[in-house]
């Protein structure tokens, strides 16, 4: 069996796990959120505002200061829904899982053992085997 059917059959088998499932389910359900979504539209259009005033040339510190703390109001709102705290942790766990199998493909890449390849928690300090700094 070539690599490329191999990748097919390891995007196969993340879809089933349930990791995979329970991401795409709170996923779903904060797409059909209709108050969060709202929630995120102004929160995209403060941060839209907040960007064009902090270009302007004469900066308006008053009206910089309110969207931000408005910006910071929405942000911490948002995060802090039951249901986004549900997406969260279940993309911190499908994140932790994709990070290992990457790190099983990239040792592999470089000459190691993929039975014997141990996930890695946190920085180690070498990149060959990360998928990027957080």
């Amino acid at each position: 069996m070539d690599a490329i059917t191999l990748a097919r059959e390891l995007g196969k088998a993340i879809q089933q796990d349930q990791r995979y499932i329970d991401f795409r389910q709170a996923e779903k359900t904060n797409d059909e959120d209709l108050e969060l979504q709202k929630m995120i539209a102004e929160f995209n259009n403060v941060k839209t505002e907040l960007n064009a005033q902090m270009s302007k040339s004469e900066k308006d510190s008053d009206k910089i200061k309110e969207l931000d703390e408005k910006f910071k109001t929405l942000y911490n709102d948002i995060i802090n829904r039951p249901d986004m705290l549900v997406y969260n942790e279940a993309k911190t766990k499908l994140d932790k899982v994709l990070s290992f199998v990457n790190q099983i493909i990239i040792g592999s890449v470089n000459g190691e053992n993929p039975d014997e390849i141990e996930e890695q928690v946190g920085c180690t300090g070498s990149c060959s085997g990360c998928s990027g700094c957080h």
